[in-house]
């Protein structure tokens, strides 16, 4: 799993050259896949020298992201896809489809026992949204956070 770097912009002589930092995962959709992505991210962005509460933060969108993937989607499998851009950190998680509705924030009572995973990561995200998969097959959930 080792980080694939690539060049934003070349610059000019005398400028610096901003660098992405990138990295992509594919496990089962099973839910112990869940734990696994966990401590991939968790590894790679201390790998990459990103701050506590980020990685935190991180570990704990992609976990409920790959949660949804894997309970909502008759999907296979899901990628999971890091990136890093100065400041920002940016979050994919793809399925290849099979959900019956598109991913939301929806009120939920006290007492139900589920349906907060994205308000959770509505609420740790600077933003966040869903994209149709460039197959046409699936989607793919991001949400961006910065440290």
């Amino acid at each position: 799993m080792a980080p694939f770097h690539e060049a934003l912009s070349l610059g000019r002589p005398g400028r610096s050259v901003t660098r992405c930092l990138k990295d992509a995962f594919l496990l089962p959709a099973l839910s112990s896949s869940v734990a696994e992505a966990r401590g991939l991210v968790l590894v790679r962005l201390r790998d990459w020298g990103i701050d506590e509460e980020v990685r935190e933060n991180a570990v704990l969108v992609v976990s409920e992201l790959v949660t949804n993937a894997v309970r909502h989607t008759t999907t296979a499998s899901v990628r999971c896809e890091l990136r890093l851009a100065e400041a920002l950190l940016r979050l994919e998680v793809a399925d290849q489809g099979g959900a019956r509705t598109q991913p939301r924030t929806r009120p939920v009572s006290a007492d139900q026992e589920g349906g907060r995973g994205l308000m959770l990561v509505e609420a740790l995200a600077e933003s966040w949204g869903v994209r149709p998969h460039e197959s046409g097959q699936g989607r793919t959930v991001w949400a961006c956070l910065t440290g």
